[in-house]
Formats: C-alpha cells, sequence, structure tokens
C-alpha cells in the first residue's frame, strides 16, 4: 500500500468515501468514555463500518482506546502525531497496514495488542520507547523495524510470528519467559546484523530507504541480493514492498537501471 500524504492534507475531518473505502479522516477527537463505557459522536455500528483511519495534521495524540475493538484495515498518521497511548488500536483484528508518524516518540503497552492480521511495522527513530505487550498477538507479525535506540517494554513480541521465526525457547502458544526479555530485545534491533551480507535488507527495511545507496549495494552484490533471505526468512523485496516510508523507491527501476549499466548501456 502506498500511500502520499498530500492527498488527503486537505480533507475536514469527519467519515466519507476516500479511495473506494469507508475512511474516518479523525482529528483527535475523544470517542471513547472509559469510565462510563459508552461510545461518544459515532456509535458502535458506525464506528465498526471504517475501513481506514487517516490521522490529520495537527493531531499530537491518540488517547488510549480510541480505536480498540474496530475493524479498520488501514491507519495512515501524519506527522505531527507524538504519541499513541495505551491500547489505542487493541484488537483491530483487520488491521493489515500502518503508516505511523514520522516524529512518533512513544507507543504505549498493549498498543497494537490483538490485531491479528497485521504482518508488519516501521518504527522511526524518533520513538523512545514502546510499552509492555505492545504487539502481543500479532500472530502475522513477522517484519518489526526498530532502531537501536528506541527502549522495548517486556514481551513487546509475545504470540508473534516473529518470535516463532527466532531460536528463542518458546512455549505452544508463541510465548517466552520474561526472563529473557532482554536478549529477544536486543535481537529484534539486530534481526538484519551489521556485516555486509544483510547490507540490502538493512538499506531496504530502514526509515529512510534511499535509492542510490540501495543501488551501490546491489552494484557490488549482485540483483540476485533482492531474493536473498535473512534470519528470519525476509528478502529485501519483501522489506522494501511493506515498507511504507519507500513510497518513492521503484525496485524496478534499480534493477534496470543496473542491468542496462552492466551492459554498458547509458543511464
Amino acid at each position: 500500500m502506498r500511500v502520499q500524504t498530500e492527498e488527503w492534507r486537505r480533507f475536514n475531518p469527519g467519515v466519507r468515501m476516500y479511495k473506494g473505502k469507508k475512511t474516518h479522516f479523525y482529528n483527535g477527537e475523544i470517542l471513547w468514555d472509559e469510565e462510563n463505557d459508552v461510545y461518544l459522536i459515532y456509535d458502535q455500528e458506525e464506528q465498526e463500518s471504517w475501513e481506514v483511519i487517516i490521522v490529520l495534521p495537527g493531531v499530537e495524540v491518540i488517547p488510549e482506546e480510541t480505536f480498540s475493538f474496530s475493524k479498520v484495515e488501514a491507519v495512515i498518521m501524519s506527522d505531527t502525531v507524538r504519541r499513541i497511548e495505551d491500547s489505542a488500536f487493541g484488537r483491530c483484528c483487520s488491521l493489515t497496514f500502518v503508516r505511523l508518524s514520522r516524529n512518533l516518540e512513544h507507543i504505549g503497552g498493549y498498543a497494537f495488542f490483538g490485531c491479528e492480521c497485521l504482518p508488519s511495522i516501521f518504527i522511526p527513530p524518533s520513538c523512545q520507547e514502546i510499552g509492555t505487550r505492545a504487539f502481543l498477538r500479532c500472530k502475522k507479525l513477522i517484519i518489526l523495524h526498530v532502531p537501536h535506540q528506541t527502549q522495548l517494554g517486556e514481551k513487546v513480541i509475545d504470540n508473534t510470528a516473529l518470535i516463532e521465526a527466532s531460536t528463542f525457547e518458546i512455549d505452544e502458544y508463541n510465548v517466552y519467559d520474561s526472563s529473557i526479555n532482554d536478549n529477544v530485545n536486543h535481537w529484534i534491533k539486530n534481526v538484519n546484523g551489521d556485516d555486509d551480507q544483510f547490507a540490502l535488507h538493512r538499506a531496504c527495511s530502514s526509515f529512510n530507504p534511499i535509492t542510490q545507496v540501495i543501488y551501490e549495494i546491489v552494484k557490488r552484490q549482485g540483483l540476485v541480493s533482492f531474493k536473498k533471505k535473512n534470519k528470519i526468512g525476509i528478502t529485501p523485496s519483501e522489506y522494501l514492498e511493506v515498507n511504507p516510508f519507500a513510497e518513492d523507491i521503484d525496485q524496478s527501476s534499480v534493477m534496470k537501471r543496473y542491468v542496462l549499466e552492466i551492459m554498458g548501456e547509458a543511464v
């Protein structure tokens, strides 16, 4: 899914059809009264009909449980968002795509708990911390790009495809023991290591992928490097395909340029 944020900056808050999807253009309003257990502004039936959430410019915080239990499929955030509070997207069981704010600083505990269909998420370097069990029971989550400086809470990836793909000891529910939490968190940040064999993986999964950097690695390693699997079975092509911050990168153009150059053609 590719998203050009300039397309929706002009929209006002509210719910409308956008590119064939029922979309809520969210402006930071409180949708749920947790204390009294009641819906505000929109009722439950209406909220469950939303397919896409677009968080508008100016919103800095997504409050606790704002979109929990919704059936939303995609979430796209403006770059003004700095905090996602606890359980904000908990149990969004149809969620498959998330584009986080480039200026995000905090992801609360259980923020994406139970998002069973979410396969990937890319954390920006501005993010200082990710809370306890933020991605618990995201059963399809296999790609989680986390900067080294981001502090991870306890058991962030319990019951995910990512922990299942690791070599850590887990039980039948893909749950690991708290005693190895620090080791797991270190591993999450180093899935692609720091040696040259996974250089293209790092470039394609980065927060700011650059075409020229990717091209130079491909020149050095060959086109086959796009299909090389890392320790969890992911290729650079797969990273590039789902990376929401790679919207300006065209793999086919990189490959065409490479072929033309080795044939001695002008690029």
